[in-house]
């Protein structure tokens, strides 16, 4: 029980990594707060978890700062404190080579990556500088570390969140905060099932044909799973993990090695 009684809030919290996490955290002891688009995805996943009132579901638009706010108000408002936050939302948006990217998509990929990050950091900060104890996790990508064509906004926008969670880093450690990325590389889930087509084709390939890529790129040679991201996030979560601050642990199975 490595989370007995923390408190976590999660972003992208009802489908593939953050549900991920907040499965591995409840496992823990952990409780969870789980932020996401579709309140009827919301109350269907909480039911499924079986957690009872150690998670609730809140709903909103992590482009939208009122809503990522309001999400941070809510989950201290409820539980009373916040020890652990998750910024999982985040995609790839528009995948157009650089010179078709409109200054929307781009925005779009800042404002869905970096921004949603930027806010409920911000909003989340004073509760744990109050006590001396947090935890923040950022989850970027290999994108983050390098690039490929047709994903230049998402890239940019990853490298920024790891910039960011190196900066703030050093900013709050002598206070008791942690503040780590975790960069997966291609991880199978429904998300990427559902658009990875599109993004195949932007990339000029069939979507199997991209999964062979990235796995033929990563030295285990087949892509990372939810539980391997999840067990990691656990480890930064927990007190394990207190002296790690200012990483981006990639868990990419040997594709960017550093």
């Amino acid at each position: 029980m490595k989370l007995a009684g923390k408190v976590a809030a999660i972003t992208g919290g009802t489908a593939g990594m953050g549900r991920g996490i907040a499965e591995a955290y409840l496992a823990e002891g952990g409780k969870v707060a789980l932020f996401a688009r579709n309140p009827d995805k919301g109350a269907a996943v909480l039911e499924e978890l079986g957690a009872g009132e150690n998670a609730i579901f809140i709903a909103g638009d992590v482009m939208q700062q009122s809503d990522v706010e309001g999400f941070i108000d809510q989950v201290i408002a409820h539980f009373g404190t916040l020890d652990i936050l998750v910024n999982n939302a985040g995609g790839a948006g528009d995948l157009q080579p650089l010179v078709n990217l409109s200054d929307e998509a781009f925005d779009e990929a800042m404002k869905w990556n970096v921004y949603s990050t930027f806010w409920a950091c911000r909003r989340a900060l004073p509760a744990m500088l109050e006590k001396s104890d947090g935890r923040i996790i950022n989850i970027s990508s290999m994108e983050g570390k390098h690039g490929k064509p047709v994903l230049t906004a998402y890239s940019a926008a990853k490298h920024a969140v790891n910039g960011l969670t190196k900066s703030l880093a050093r900013e709050v450690g002598a206070q008791g905060v942690t503040v780590n990325a975790i960069c997966p590389g291609l991880v199978i889930t429904d998300i990427i099932k559902n658009n990875g087509p599109a993004t195949a084709k932007a990339m000029g390939m069939e979507f199997d044909e991209m999964v062979t890529m990235f796995a033929q790129e990563a030295a285990i040679k087949r892509p990372n799973t939810v539980e391997e991201i999840a067990a990691v996030a656990v480890l930064l979560a927990s007190k394990a993990g207190a002296g790690i601050t200012g990483a981006q642990i990639s868990v990419d199975g040997g594709t960017a090695q550093y």
